[in-house]
């Protein structure tokens, strides 16, 4: 694999720390099936290491989306545990308020995003012990000081993002040189993808987030995954 020294000092860092918290047990891959989290699980794989990798279907994600979860284990030989929402949690919120409700208020769209990503998530770190992610710092205004581990004190476990110091060009540049799947949606502009009525291509020159609710203030767009998760008591209300 030809990769710059730069690049190649990324790599190894980034296996350390994907090392440091296998050592710690009991920990998974959240994968979102962008390519940071491609990136992780080849890593993950080539270093045969025991960590387990998730995904969440929300259930409008894009077709090229969900593809990358046999792509996974056909190319990289790694089995994707999928998560899915709350088929009565959905039906609820689309009969109170419409399929398309998260356009119309931050609220309305917090709310979905709790529903549809926040409450598989939760099921999914049940009894775990870390959890591991594909951010970056350079994704948004709300990750520039992104540690590569930290405590999720909502959460009581530790969590691990041993890609904080990759640019978008080191994470492209090593799926290229490791055969790695990725979304082919990146080729046409599309940098952070979640669910496809909430993501669209950015134009050059644009923040990498801004295809992602672009309706919204870039200080508010981040779904609840990576913040405290809702009390019980609140559990699919608007966030």
């Amino acid at each position: 694999m030809s990769l710059t020294p730069a690049l190649a000092e990324k790599v190894r860092r980034t296996q350390a720390v994907l090392a440091e918290a296998a050592a710690l047990g009991g920990v998974a891959l959240a994968s979102s099936l962008s390519a940071e989290d491609m990136v992780l699980t080849h890593l993950v794989a080539e270093a045969a290491l025991p960590i387990s990798v998730f995904a969440i279907d929300t259930g409008r994600l894009h077709e090229e989306t969900v593809a990358l979860i046999d792509a996974a284990r056909e190319t990289l030989g790694v089995a994707i545990e999928v998560y899915r929402p709350d088929p009565a949690a959905v039906a609820a919120y689309v009969a109170g308020n419409g399929a398309n409700a998260f356009y119309d208020s931050l609220d309305l769209r917090k709310s979905c995003c709790h529903i549809r990503k926040v409450e598989p998530l939760e099921r999914a770190l049940k009894g775990k012990r870390g959890w591991i992610t594909g951010q970056r710092r350079e994704q948004a205004a709300t990750r520039t000081e992104l540690a590569e581990r930290e405590h999720d004190a909502a959460r009581g476990i530790e969590k691990f993002n041993p890609l904080a110091d990759w640019s978008w060009d080191d994470v492209l540049a090593y799926a290229k040189a490791a055969d790695v799947p990725i979304n082919p949606l990146h080729a046409r502009g599309y940098v952070s993808i979640g669910c496809d009525p909430c993501t669209r291509a950015i134009r050059p020159g644009e923040d990498p987030r801004a295809g992602r609710w672009w309706w919204e203030q870039s200080d508010s767009k981040e779904c609840g995954l990576h913040v405290s998760p809702l009390p019980e008591s609140r559990a699919g209300a608007p966030a």
